[in-house]
């Protein structure tokens, strides 16, 4: 006969924060990042292998398409390396009070919009 045993805490339990959702973020963003690599690693690969598969790369990433997975691929940079920062933070204890975690974790947000649209500014030439 199966015991009843208690169950763990889910989300059902717990008030939406910014701290999960942050973590939550960080982690598909590593996600979009490990394939994000293969997609570069790939684009480079075409550019070696002479002008015409070159040409068949530049044609791929300047599609809309392209351009949306090169978007998407700069947002997850931006957050992972601002987002890992505030980890580093923690790491050499300060910022663990719960203002300073609220604080660090909107300004990651902010910074990660405010970094990728200046990115994608000076990489279209509009600067």
């Amino acid at each position: 006969m199966a015991t009843q045993r208690p169950l763990s805490p889910h989300l059902q339990v717990y008030r939406w924060q910014i701290t999960m959702t942050l973590s939550i973020i960080h982690r598909a963003t590593g996600v979009g990042l490990t394939v994000g690599a293969f997609a570069l690693t790939w684009f480079l690969v075409m550019l070696a292998l002479g002008p015409e598969q070159g040409a068949h790369a530049m044609a791929c990433v300047g599609s809309p398409v392209g351009l949306f997975f090169a978007f998407a691929f700069s947002l997850c940079l931006m957050y992972h390396l601002l987002n890992g920062l505030r980890h580093l933070l923690w790491d050499i204890g300060r910022g663990y009070d719960i203002p300073s975690v609220y604080k660090t974790g909107w300004t990651v947000i902010v910074l990660t919009v405010v970094f990728t649209a200046a990115l994608w500014f000076f990489a279209m030439g509009r600067a």
